[in-house]
């Protein structure tokens, strides 16, 4: 073992123990460090014995075992816990060394920290860390903005612990300035809630619409890894369908349907909206678990609020292909809102995104990896300056074949009373982008009539406003008139 670690990791949780470990399997030596030295102490005679890992029982017995520029990965729960552990370092850091923050972290206190460590001379990287318990100790995503200078010092290390696709590339390379990592791993997490959920709508359809067994979903979420929608999720939601209990009935339907959430979907979403970003389907995602919790009264309204008897008469095998391609192209669409965000967000905070090189570090490692990330990734090497995924020539052509099967089942879905929200969430999203003129005329002549809010008018320039008069009894005073 080395004489002075690599790199020194605070927090021997799950996802912390098991990136200690992947490093030094790829012949890095660490220093564990947990508040609970306890724990220091069970890690390093366990898991962690006969591994080029050493643990410490303080911070200064940490920090006096790193090679300079000392590198400190924090992988401490999210908010206050990080900023205590960043002060409990600063005393004994020199200026030049790394704190890096490895935590499901919010961007904006990452911008925040990245900062105050600046004045102080310490480089600060915000790392969004995807794959969970397998993908830690195995080869994770990682998402890293903040110092760039330190990122050439902590690159071969996170490069080296990354999964790895064609041709050995990591997925793992600078992000961007200050808070872009966890912005983009924020972004990661909406999307994964959105092809979370719809995965679930489609499993209700064909339970309750087609009414097909456990085992029969299995076989068609088997089918479809085999097709575009090739994914980490379709396949253990594969797994899922198949698993059974004790006594051998499926497991998946005897677990309560509510379901819970850390906040990173319901970030995207607020975000989403104070950029102006039209989030439909992730939105829908996080509010579908908001539903889903409130199961008491749910159970309570079912019986009294009706709905439709269910029926299904057609061919079985048609309908499931169609629910494929609304499923494909409702995963469109969230990448597609999904890299919009990134796009303004960029515009806003002033970052450099590589939307390609994201995409990329998306292919493995990571929760939504998926076979179609390549695409995205060609889509934006074709033309980084693409506005929408849905106007790239591959995706605008999937789109499009798909949308008489997608509005087959979303039409079947309303019928039957069966909800889908992100299903339908998209298909509105993709009618609303497509549509030259939507009815906000109506929705601006309001504003100006209840509140003076002012309108542009169609056979008059962009940016001059009018007022009218529609009652005869307003005067010719308007309102301040602003952008959302």
């Amino acid at each position: 073992m080395k004489s002075k670690s690599d790199i020194g990791v605070i927090g021997l949780a799950v996802m912390g123990e098991n990136l200690i470990l992947n490093m030094a399997s790829k012949g890095f030596t660490v220093t564990a460090y947990n508040r609970s030295t306890d724990k220091v102490e069970k890690f390093v005679t366990g898991r962690a014995e006969g591994k080029t890992i050493r643990g410490a029982y303080s911070v200064e017995e940490l920090v006096e075992s790193l090679a300079a520029p000392r590198k400190i990965m924090i992988m401490v729960k999210a908010g206050a816990p990080v900023d205590a552990t960043i002060e409990s370092l600063i005393p004994h850091l020199d200026e030049g060394d790394i704190i890096i923050d490895g935590g499901n972290t919010h961007y904006p206190d990452t911008i925040r920290r990245e900062a105050y460590l600046k004045e102080k001379g310490i480089h600060f990287v915000g790392a969004g860390v995807s794959g969970g318990e397998e993908g830690a100790l195995t080869g994770p995503s990682i998402m890293p903005g903040g110092s760039l200078e330190a990122w050439q010092h902590v690159k071969p290390i996170f490069q080296g612990i990354s999964a790895k696709v064609e041709g050995g590339e990591p997925c793992c390379d600078y992000v961007g300035e200050n808070g872009a990592g966890h912005f983009v791993k924020m972004v990661h997490n909406g999307i994964e809630y959105g092809d979370m959920q719809l995965l679930c709508e489609a499993y209700q359809i064909m339970k309750e619409v087609v009414g097909l067994s456990a085992d029969e979903i299995h076989q068609v979420f088997k089918q479809w890894n085999t097709t575009e929608l090739d994914s980490y999720l379709v396949e253990i939601s594969r797994d899922i369908m198949a698993f059974k209990d004790e006594d051998g009935e499926p497991l998946v339907e005897k677990i309560l349907d509510t379901a819970g959430q850390k906040g990173t979907g319901k970030w995207t979403g607020v975000v989403a909206l104070d950029l102006g970003v039209p989030l439909t389907l992730i939105a829908e995602s996080v509010f579908a678990r908001c539903i889903s919790a409130l199961k008491e009264e749910r159970v309570e309204a079912s019986k009294i609020l009706a709905g439709p008897e269910k029926s299904f008469t057609g061919d079985k095998a048609a309908f499931i292909e169609d629910l494929r391609q609304a499923v494909l192209a409702s995963k469109i669409v969230s990448y597609a809102q999904g890299y919009t965000l990134m796009r303004e967000a960029a515009k806003e905070f002033n970052w450099n995104l590589n939307y390609g090189g994201i995409a990329l570090m998306w292919r493995g490692g990571c929760i939504i990896r998926s076979a179609f990330l390549g695409d995205i990734k060609k889509a934006f090497e074709k033309n980084p300056e693409l506005n929408n995924l849905l106007l790239d020539d591959y995706f605008k052509e999937t789109v499009v074949n798909a949308q008489s099967s997608w509005r087959n089942v979303a039409a079947t879905a309303i019928a039957n009373g069966v909800p889908a929200p992100c299903l339908t969430a998209a298909l509105n999203y993709f009618d609303g982008y497509r549509t030259a003129r939507l009815p906000a005329n109506l929705l601006q002549a309001q504003r100006d009539y209840f509140g003076a809010h002012t309108y542009e008018r169609t056979d008059k320039p962009r940016g001059e406003f009018f007022h009218t008069n529609w009652t005869g009894r307003g005067g010719d005073t308007a309102s301040t008139t602003y952008d959302v």
